[in-house]
């Protein structure tokens, strides 16, 4: 723990990433630095480290001229290895391991020369580490502008974040937990690329409302405000920086949890899950008044506790209603129950597409 908190002084290797049909680099022209880029999602610009990438999902999108572009990244030393992501002109590439000792470039081939569209990813979440990225070099490279479409916040456990989701390099059971990551194509982002939305991720594994899956802190509640979701963080987060028009909460799954045995458990305590719960959500009414707030249910809870749930998100939409007299009713959706197909009873990249299909639609009509 000693060395996490020193990350921020520590940088490790530079990681080159050429959008090139060659290895070359000529034509390189101009650079963007780290303060010029306009991301989505919960990040810190510094002189020495650059742009801290920190949420699930954090991206920023850059265009360049010609064949290639270079974008200079790296992790913390004490961090064995991290995970980008990529769109090249509106397709989706692959995941980009980076690891602390990598120092040759990554080459990505475009079709042809011309003008392109990259968009960077960060593939995971805040408790897995941070990603610095310090520059990109290219010709004509120009950031892309945040847009004025509407945003949605998805508040959530490690479904949101889209955990446990992509065997496609590392299978279950294998490797570090933050292998199967893959936020890119969790449900949240689906969802709003297919509105045309923007969104950004605010999502911790094993998180609840009062308690996580095995232990009884920290709950999201307590670490919400904190930029890095870390419960002993020093860093506050600013909710000026985005005003999101949809507030997405799905919590539930980690405090209904059995845990794992290696910790003292109490029954599943429905009265203060509401309580709790009214309260967070009276916190994000007071961070942004004019937001839609959704509450939803999770995919994979069945049974009594799927009820249970359920019922305590009617109950607390009761309470916010019945407090609110005026302007925006609370809205529940309630997934249908899935058999999830990722690691460790987590939905799979498959199943998030699923997941996104079935609820787009409300969202959809959240904002008619």
């Amino acid at each position: 723990m000693t060395c996490r908190k020193n990350f921020l002084f520590i940088l490790a290797s530079f990681i080159v990433f050429s959008c090139a049909s060659t290895g070359n680099i000529k034509g390189v022209t101009g650079s963007l630095s780290a303060k010029e880029l306009l991301p989505y999602g919960r990040t810190k610009v510094s002189n020495e480290l650059g742009l801290e990438m920190i949420s699930s999902a954090v991206h920023f999108g850059f265009s360049f001229r010609g064949r290639q572009c270079e974008l200079y990244a790296s992790v913390p030393s004490w961090l064995d290895h991290n995970y980008l992501q990529f769109e090249l002109d509106g397709v989706y590439q692959k995941r980009i391991r980076i690891s602390k000792d990598l120092t040759q470039p990554i080459l990505i081939k475009a079709a042809a020369a011309g003008q392109h569209v990259v968009w960077i990813y960060k593939a995971t979440e805040a408790a897995t580490g941070p990603i610095y990225v310090q520059k990109i070099s290219g010709e004509n490279v120009k950031a892309i502008p945040n847009s004025s479409a509407p945003l949605i916040e998805f508040i959530g456990n490690s479904i949101t974040c889209g955990a446990a989701a992509d065997t496609s390099e590392v299978l279950c059971g294998a490797g570090e937990y933050h292998d199967q990551h893959n936020a890119y194509y969790a449900y949240g982002p689906r969802v709003a690329r297919k509105l045309g939305m923007n969104y950004i991720l605010s999502s911790v594994s094993g998180i609840g409302i009062y308690r996580t899956w095995n232990r009884e802190s920290p709950s999201m509640p307590e670490v919400y405000d904190k930029l890095d979701f870390q419960e002993n963080g020093k860093r506050i987060w600013e909710f000026t920086n985005f005003r999101p028009q949809i507030v997405s909460i799905a919590l539930g799954t980690n405090d209904l949890s059995n845990g794992d045995g290696s910790t003292a458990r109490l029954p599943f305590d429905s009265v203060k899950f509401v309580n709790n719960y009214t309260s967070f959500v009276n916190i994000i009414k007071s961070k942004y008044p004019k937001a839609q707030i959704l509450l939803l249910s999770s995919p994979v809870l069945n049974g009594n506790r799927r009820t249970v749930l359920e019922n305590c998100l009617k109950a607390v939409k009761k309470n916010i209603d019945s407090a609110f007299s005026v302007g925006k009713k609370v809205e529940v959706y309630f997934f249908k129950p899935m058999q999830a197909g990722g690691c460790t009873g987590h939905p799979s990249v498959e199943d998030h597409a699923v997941l996104a299909e079935e609820v787009a639609p409300f969202f959809k009509k959240l904002m008619e």
